[in-house]
C-alpha cells in the first residue's frame, strides 16, 4: 500500500537521520519533511520501529500514513511547473507543464 511519512523534528541530526531512514526504505522524498511510496504492512512496522529508535527521547513527531488507491486518487495538488512535484516524483515524470 502506498505510504506518506511526514515528520518534524527540530533537531537537524535526528532530522537528518530520519530522512536516511525513509531513503534506505525506498520512499521518495516529497517535501522537505515528507516521504512517499509503497511499503507492505511489515515494512511499515519496521519503518516505524526504527524512526522511533532514531527519534528516541528527543522532541518530535513523526506520522506514518498508509494511503489506498482510492484515496490516492483524490489528492489535490497547488504546484508552480518548475518545481519538483509531488506528482512528477510519484509519477517519475519530467519537469514542464503538469495538469492536475
Amino acid at each position: 500500500m502506498k505510504t506518506l511519512v511526514v515528520y518534524d523534528i527540530p533537531d537537524d541530526r535526528i532530522r537528518t537521520k530520519a530522512f536516511e531512514t525513509c531513503k534506505d526504505y525506498g520512499l521518495v522524498h516529497i517535501q522537505y519533511s515528507a516521504f512517499f511510496g509503497e511499503l507492505n504492512h511489515n515494512r511499515r512496522q519496521e519503518l516505524q520501529q526504527r524512526l522511533c529508535r532514531v527519534l528516541g527521547d528527543k522532541e518530535g513527531k513523526i506520522l506514518i500514513c498508509p494511503v489506498c488507491d482510492k484515496d490516492l486518487s483524490l489528492i489535490l495538488e497547488v504546484a508552480v511547473p518548475e518545481t519538483d512535484s509531488f506528482s512528477r516524483k510519484v509519477a517519475g515524470l519530467q519537469k514542464g507543464p503538469l495538469v492536475i
